[in-house]
Order: structure tokens, then C-alpha cells, then sequence
């Protein structure tokens, strides 16, 4: 298996079994949180099986670029999944899922509330079937509520949370996030949900609902946002790449015309950048002591490591930073992630081979396990690749499946 993320190791062939093996998840939610879950799930073991519509495949299928007609995001957001397709809509579709249900240990799904009990496939079916199942039920909005019913993507719970209001120049509009933060946020967040679900079902024998608004992740990560309002009436302003709790933190452009981040969160490491950049004199004032002060000074700051930066080549700038001890990195884009020797010591990158297009290079799976490490064993299949197997594997005999294809089931 490609890509184990052992402790210590570079990845690679790994024999150990994967954490979550013979945990059985199906797959039933489109585009990014609700699948972006499956996945992690799936790097660590997991069976996941992905069910798609027969005509109508999951949209990531298409979305971004292509080689030779073959969506890229696909096989990173369809890695260890197995490929099948049913129509839930039919009465085959629906006996078929849930007698999938039955063997399964977790379902994923991200429809409008009311569209499974629609099918007649909501928690009181599922549940009936499996009383031991997880369903993890992914959403804009959540289960109820007034915004329950409405379509919505993460782009919407970027702007609701507050994220948006933060970020950006402060004479200039909010910007929203130039990939799915909040559904990646969400994401995250489900498989975790799933896990503590898993982990309640070993106490009580049952499963539940996962309810995941993914309007809800995103504003627990920006931190104590609400308590500063419910206690003090502030609220946070737009400071660009300023931050209002310490400085220097900025973005500086180098002499030969790249960009370096610097962060100064604790006091030391802020004089140790302004003894760097020759301007000791600046520790002496009495606005230096504190990181929210050092922030009020943030012109004075700048001016200082900003002109210090421009003279130096990134080079330069980031090897002086190291001998230091002061906290740089520079400003990355996909081409020097590929490049840079921490992401490569780690694997953060890994190659796996590919049926379709070859060797694919992508992220590898997000955290090393030293006994149980997790590993990519295959990128995202074609549409319905493994539907004969599964529905096999199920106990259906090849005129079953001939049956539910007629029927427009698969």
C-alpha cells in the first residue's frame, strides 16, 4: 500500500492493518463535507463504499480540471472508496440500500432533510435494519431550524459564521475563501462526530444520528468570537494580515520578489525578530511589553521588518531567521510545496499508482499512526466501478443485479 504514514517512516509499503479496518461506511453524500468525512475515514482502514447516483454522479466528478477527460478532484476525494451506483428514488435502489445498511456500520449523507424519509429510508428504516448503525446526517443548516429546507453550500457558511466579516484589507469588501474551507472544516468535523459515535456505540450496543450544520464548524474554529461580544460588545474588524492580538505578523516582500510570512505570538520571538532587523531600541518602549500594544504599533513594526526583508534575498532571509530562532516561513504556492524539503521529509505528498492516469501525486493522509498508520490504496474509481462486486459480496445472484438494471436501479 502506497502512502502508509507510520511514525518516522517516508511512507511506502506498509503491512500493519489500518485502525479503522472492518468499520463499514456507505457513502451517499455529493460534492465535498459529507465525502471529504467518508475519505478520512477511509485513509484509516475503513471500507467505504460509495453509492452514486447511475446517472447523476457525484458533481466533484467534474469539478476543477481534467486529464484525458478524468476529474483530478475526483481521485483525491474518491481515494479507498469502492464505486457503486442505485437509484434510491426506486423500490430496488431502497431494498438494495437497505439491506447494504444492515452490514454497514456507518451511513453518510448529505440530502435536503426529508428527502431519505422521502425514499422511506430515514432513521426509523435505517435504524430497523441495523439498530447499530451511525448515520451521519451532513448539511448546510442543520435538521430544523428556518433555514432547514434551504439549499446551501459552504460559501454560505463562510459569510454567515463571521470568517468572511474577518478577513480581507479593512477598507476593502470581505473575501471568501478561494476553495471550500468550511465544507473541508466540516468535514473534519463529521469524521470526528462518526469516531465519537462509534466510540458511544461500544458502551450502549446502538447507534445515532449525527446532526452536522456545516454553519456550525467553521464558527467554533474562529475562536472566542462570540464571548468577546457576549462580554465586552466587541467585535473584530478586517485587519488584512495584521492581527489585533500581537505584530510584527505580516506578509513581507523580499529582494527578489518573493514573499515571506512572519509571526511574533510570543514575546521573545518578537525580540528576537526586531534585534535581527537592527532595531533594538524598539524592546526599550514601554508599548513593546505586550502583544496587543506591539499590534496597536504595527506601522512601526512593519517599517522596521519590512525593510529589512527587502534588502535580503529569500534566501538570505530565511536563514537568518533560522539561526535566529525567530519564527518565518515563506509564502508557498502548490509548485514549491512540491519542493520544499519538510513536506518531502514527511511524505506530505505521496504518488500512488493509478489504473487511469498513472502515477498521482496528493496529499497523503493527514496524521502518522505508529501502529496503525493509514495509507491511500487506491485513488478515486470510475462511476459504478465495483457495483457487480458489492452487490455480490451482498448475496445478489447475477440475475438480481440483471433485474434491479432493468428495473433503472443501477
Amino acid at each position: 500500500m502506497n502512502g502508509g504514514r507510520s511514525e518516522g517512516a517516508s511512507g511506502g509499503t506498509t503491512a500493519h492493518a489500518g485502525a479503522l479496518d472492518g468499520v463499514r461506511v456507505l457513502d451517499l453524500a455529493t460534492l465535498f463535507a459529507g465525502p471529504m468525512a467518508a475519505t478520512l475515514l477511509g485513509d484509516f482502514g475503513a471500507e467505504v463504499i460509495k453509492v452514486e447516483h447511475p446517472g447523476r454522479p457525484d458533481p466533484s466528478r467534474g469539478h476543477g480540471p481534467a486529464k484525458d477527460g478524468v476529474g483530478l478532484w475526483w481521485k483525491v476525494l474518491g481515494r479507498n472508496k469502492r464505486a457503486i451506483t442505485l437509484d434510491l428514488s426506486r423500490p430496488g435502489g431502497r431494498a438494495t440500500l437497505l439491506r447494504l445498511a444492515a452490514t454497514a456500520d456507518v451511513v453518510i449523507e448529505n440530502f435536503r432533510p426529508g428527502t431519505l424519509e422521502k425514499w422511506d429510508l430515514g432513521w426509523a428504516e435505517l435504524s430497523a435494519a441495523n439498530p447499530r448503525l451511525v448515520l451521519a446526517r451532513v448539511t448546510a443548516f442543520g435538521q430544523f431550524g428556518p433555514y432547514a429546507h434551504r439549499p446551501g453550500f459552504g460559501t454560505l457558511a463562510e459569510a454567515m459564521s463571521g470568517f468572511a466579516a474577518l478577513t480581507g484589507e479593512p477598507d476593502a469588501p470581505p473575501v471568501l475563501p478561494p476553495f471550500g474551507l468550511a465544507d473541508s472544516v466540516a468535514g473534519l468535523t463529521t469524521a470526528y462526530a462518526v469516531l465519537t459515535a462509534l466510540a458511544a456505540r461500544e458502551r450502549t450496543g446502538t447507534g445515532q444520528v449525527v446532526d452536522m450544520a456545516i454553519i456550525e464548524p467553521i464558527l467554533s474554529v474562529l475562536g472566542p468570537h462570540p464571548t468577546w461580544y457576549d462580554q465586552l460588545g466587541y467585535v473584530q474588524e478586517r485587519t488584512g494580515n495584521r492581527s489585533a492580538n500581537n505584530a510584527p505578523r505580516n506578509t513581507y516582500r523580499t529582494a527578489d520578489g518573493t514573499w515571506v510570512a512572519v509571526s511574533t505570538s510570543a514575546q521573545s520571538v518578537a525580540e528576537r525578530v526586531i534585534r535581527l532587523v537592527g532595531r533594538p531600541e524598539l524592546i526599550e518602549e514601554p508599548w513593546f511589553a505586550t502583544g496587543a500594544e506591539r499590534a496597536a504599533h504595527a506601522e512601526v513594526l512593519d517599517a522596521a521588518v519590512g525593510s529589512w526583508i527587502a534588502g535580503r534575498t529569500r534566501t538570505e532571509v530565511l536563514a537568518a531567521f533560522e539561526k535566529a530562532e525567530a519564527a518565518v516561513a515563506p509564502v508557498q504556492d502548490v509548485r514549491d510545496v512540491f519542493e520544499d524539503p519538510q513536506y518531502q521529509a514527511l511524505n506530505t505528498v505521496t504518488t500512488v499508482p493509478d489504473p487511469e492516469l498513472g502515477p498521482l501525486r496528493l496529499q497523503n493522509v493527514l496524521f502518522r499512526l505508529s501502529a496503525t498508520p493509514g495509507a491511500i490504496r487506491w485513488a478515486g474509481r470510475p462511476h459504478g466501478a465495483d457495483t457487480d462486486a458489492v452487490l455480490t459480496e451482498l448475496g445478489l445472484a447475477p440475475s438480481d443485479i440483471a433485474a434491479l438494471r432493468a428495473e433503472g436501479a443501477l
